[in-house]
């Protein structure tokens, strides 16, 4: 569905993408995640044909976008970061006026913004003035409105901004009734876990570069493989501290672990492995006579894992591309 090869875009010598490569299957609920100033938005305009970029290829459906941009303007739904609302309109009077705006004639809008109303659960407010909604509500309405002309694929910027947790919840379950329709989507945000509960695929950006990428259950499981195990045991005939010893020498004698430490009578051992290699962990230590009560891997930290693969993700506050 969206093919981007070595985009690269400069303001003012400023490379805010810089040869950065991507692949979105359609039907994917992509996720593109990334501190601030990293280039999410950057790429989301040049998708919609807002700006050009100064070099590489941005394929949707195998249409070059920076070539030809009127051609694929129709697959596309946009919603900014910062998404406007008419507030003198009512709810149906909105949408039949973006509907106007792609051709469609009165009837066939009205037909679909009660569709689309009806999906981001909107319908009793179809008669209300927009001003009255609120900030959830208009963020719904946005979605709706960018659907009128029944794109192939949904580009949402930061849809979560400012939004409290019900509204959250509310938009992923407009994510999964979009999936269901087969919709291709592309969403970002600067939280991966949040992310994470509503794509199908996420992509890391930072310093307008591809730095991982993957199914969501694949970087789930990287961030398994990231977080510590935390054991508690004891071994017969050796006190506390001899004992958390001698876990220490048989793990470090069979695994190869970065390091462990010792916390209030508990070891946490950090090693790169997956839950085939915790289960051989554990039954190592039990053949090696360890009485064990509590063996867990940390749950898996996306944000922790966000963090280290973009070097601690601090905002660049004088950056906003």
């Amino acid at each position: 569905m969206v093919d981007i090869v070595n985009l690269t875009k400069y303001y003012d010598g400023f490379a805010a993408l810089d040869n950065l490569n991507l692949h979105i299957d359609k039907g994917e609920i992509f996720g593109f995640v990334g501190p601030n100033g990293a280039g999410k938005t950057t790429t989301m305009k040049i998708m919609c044909g807002l700006i050009k970029a100064t070099s590489g290829e941005l394929l949707i459906d195998g249409v070059n976008v920076l070539k030809k941009s009127a051609d694929v303007r129709r697959k596309i739904g946009y919603v900014p970061d910062f998404f406007g609302v008419y507030d003198n309109f009512k709810v149906i009077e909105y949408m039949e006026f973006y509907g106007s705006m792609y051709g469609m004639s009165r009837q066939a809008s009205d037909e679909m913004a009660d569709r689309l109303l009806e999906l981001v659960d909107l319908s009793d407010k179809r008669e209300e003035f927009v001003d009255v909604l609120s900030r959830g509500m208009k963020q719904r309405l946005c979605v709706a409105r960018a659907l009128i002309h029944d794109p192939e694929l949904l580009i949402l910027d930061e849809p979560n901004s400012g939004l409290d947790p019900r509204a959250r919840v509310e938009m992923k379950d407009i994510m999964k009734k979009l999936r269901e329709l087969g919709k291709t989507v592309v969403i970002s945000s600067h939280i991966l876990p949040e992310l994470s509960e509503m794509c199908t695929s996420i992509g890391i950006i930072d310093h307008g570069r591809i730095v991982s990428s993957g199914k969501v259950d694949d970087i789930m499981a990287q961030g398994h493989a990231e977080a510590p195990v935390k054991i508690r045991g004891y071994i017969l005939g050796l006190s506390g501290h001899e004992a958390l010893d001698r876990i220490s020498v048989i793990i470090r004698e069979r695994f190869s672990v970065d390091r462990i430490t010792e916390k209030d009578g508990e070891l946490i051992v950090y090693y790169h492995g997956d839950r085939e290699s915790d289960a051989e962990l554990l039954r190592s230590l039990v053949d090696n006579g360890v009485h064990v009560h509590q063996f867990v891997r940390e749950k898996e930290n996306l944000e922790s894992l966000f963090l280290e693969i973009t070097g601690g993700g601090a905002d660049d506050k004088n950056n906003t591309h």
